[in-house]
C-alpha cells in the first residue's frame, strides 16, 4: 500500500521537513534536491520508484524549509548537510539508505558516501561531479568559466535580490527547466529573504578549512547531461579516479536538470543500482 506524508523533525536547533512516500515495506531511497529546487524536484522520478517498490525520503534541505534557514554563512558548510541526512535516517530508524544527489544535493551525496558508507547502499549522483574532480577542472578545463557565478554569489545581499527577480520572471527556463517547474520553485524562493539559506551554501562552499570529501567506496552511479552548462566533460569524465567501488558513468543527451527533464533515466539508473546491491548483499 502506497502512502505519502510531510515529516517534520527537530535537528540542529531546526524544524526540517521532508516528504515521505511509497510502500512503508520498500527498501528506502533519499533523494536530495539541488538549486534552486526542492524536494518536489523529484515528482516524476520518485512514482516511478514506488511503483518498482520502494520508498522515498525527500527533503526540503536546509535553507528551503522555513523552520531551516539559519542566518550564518557557516551553518551551510558541508558537515552541516550532511548531518541533516543523518539526522533524517535516524528520525526514521534506517540505519542505511540508498542515495540520490542532483546539483547541490548530489556534492552532498558524495560527501556523505565517502564520510559514512556504512549509512549508504548505493549512491546516484546526477550532474554534479566528484568535489575533487570539480576543483580540478576549475584548474584546468573550461569549469571555471562554467562556474562565473559561483564567485558572484560571494558578493553579500545582492544575489539574493537578482536571482528572486530572476525566478519571477522564469529565467530559469532559459536553461531548459521546464516552465511549470520554474513557478513552483519560484513560489518558494522568490524573494531575497528565501534565498538567503539557499545562496549560503556557495558562500559556505569558499570559505576555508572545509574537510575533504574523499574517495567513495560504495557503489556508485553518475550521470551526467553533455550539454549542461554549468559543469562541463572534464569534471564528469575525471570523477571515476575518485570511486574505488563499482562505478558507472553514464553521458546523456541532455542539460541540467535530469529529474524533472529525464526522470525515466534517473528512476532507471537507481533501480539498477538497487539491483545490482540486492545481487551482491
Amino acid at each position: 500500500m502506497e502512502t505519502g506524508e510531510l515529516l517534520t523533525h527537530e535537528h540542529d536547533g531546526l524544524r526540517h521537513e521532508a516528504l515521505l512516500a511509497g510502500p512503508g515495506d520498500g527498501e528506502p531511497v533519499v533523494l536530495l534536491h539541488g538549486f534552486p529546487q526542492d524536494a518536489t524536484a523529484w515528482g516524476r522520478v520518485a512514482p516511478l520508484l514506488h511503483d518498482a517498490g520502494l520508498r522515498t525520503l525527500a527533503p526540503h534541505q536546509r535553507g528551503y524549509a522555513a523552520g531551516a534557514r539559519p542566518p550564518a554563512v557557516t551553518a551551510y558548510r558541508m558537515e552541516h548537510l550532511v548531518g541533516d541526512v543523518l539526522a533524517l535516517l535516524d528520525t526514521v530508524g534506517l540505519p542505511r539508505a540508498h542515495v540520490v544527489g542532483h546539483d547541490w544535493g548530489g556534492a552532498v551525496g558524495w560527501a556523505l558516501a565517502a564520510w559514512h558508507p556504512d549509512r549508504v547502499s548505493t549512491l546516484t549522483v546526477l550532474s554534479t561531479p566528484h568535489p575533487a574532480a570539480l576543483r580540478w577542472a576549475v584548474r584546468h578545463g573550461d569549469q571555471a568559466r562554467r562556474s562565473w557565478y559561483i564567485g558572484a554569489f560571494q558578493v553579500p545581499r545582492l544575489p539574493e535580490h537578482v536571482m528572486a527577480r530572476s525566478l519571477r520572471r522564469g529565467g530559469l527556463a532559459r536553461t531548459g527547466l521546464p516552465a511549470q517547474d520554474v513557478a513552483r520553485y519560484a513560489a518558494r524562493l522568490g524573494t531575497a529573504r528565501s534565498l538567503r539559506g539557499p545562496v549560503n551554501w556557495y558562500r559556505a562552499a569558499a570559505g576555508r578549512g572545509a574537510r575533504p570529501v574523499g574517495g567513495v567506496t560504495v557503489p556508485t552511479a553518475y550521470l551526467w547531461g553533455r550539454r549542461d552548462p554549468f559543469l562541463g566533460r572534464s569534471a564528469a569524465e575525471r570523477t571515476g579516479r575518485h570511486v574505488t567501488g563499482d562505478y558507472r558513468f553514464e553521458e546523456l543527451a541532455a542539460g541540467h536538470w535530469l529529474p524533472e527533464k529525464r526522470p525515466d533515466v534517473v528512476a532507471e539508473a537507481v533501480l539498477t543500482g538497487v539491483h545490482r546491491h540486492r545481487g551482491q548483499a
